[in-house]
């Protein structure tokens, strides 16, 4: 199945899919509200301000799966990140990203190999995905790496549309 095609839904649970984005490079990440990494929102709105002229946008997939760190409700969550970071990129629906109930779109990022060669389960949150305007994952950067990382910078610059 095409990475396009598959359903989702906004964080105000408006119907939704990657297609809004064809043609435009995305960097998808799984996000929390109360995880020690959650100061990387403002280095993804940094990414979102300085590249979205030139067909790029961040998606951001909320996630509870790792210590319990994205508890709040959608209402919360899209506060939270406005609020705090200035958060103008789309942000979906909470989802899981590993184990039984993985969203069909982890199910396809998650084969998708890191820069080591490892594919497989997402390690925590803001584990970030890249894919390039026609669809392809191209990217997978590990939670750790800042989004504004010269690995990450360099990958989004080599597929931008425009």
């Amino acid at each position: 199945m095409a990475i396009y095609d598959l359903q989702l839904h906004t964080l105000d649970g408006e119907s939704a899919s990657l297609g809004q984005f064809k043609g435009k490079t995305v960097l998808v990440v799984n996000v929390a509200s109360k995880c020690g990494l959650t100061p990387q929102y403002a280095g993804l709105e940094r990414l979102q301000e300085r590249y979205a002229d030139r067909g790029f946008t961040v998606a951001g997939f909320p996630c509870n799966q790792f210590g319990g760190q994205e508890p709040g409700t959608a209402e919360e969550i899209g506060t939270f990140c406005s609020a705090t970071y200035g958060v103008t990129f789309p942000l979906f629906e909470k989802i899981e990203v590993n184990g039984e109930h993985r969203h069909p779109l982890y199910d396809e990022l998650t084969a998708v190999p890191d820069a080591d060669g490892a594919a497989g389960d997402i390690q925590w949150n803001f584990e970030k995905f890249l894919i390039d305007p026609t669809g392809t994952i191209v990217g997978r950067f590990r939670p750790r790496t800042e989004p504004e990382d010269p690995a990450v910078t360099s990958a989004i610059e080599a597929v931008l549309p425009a």
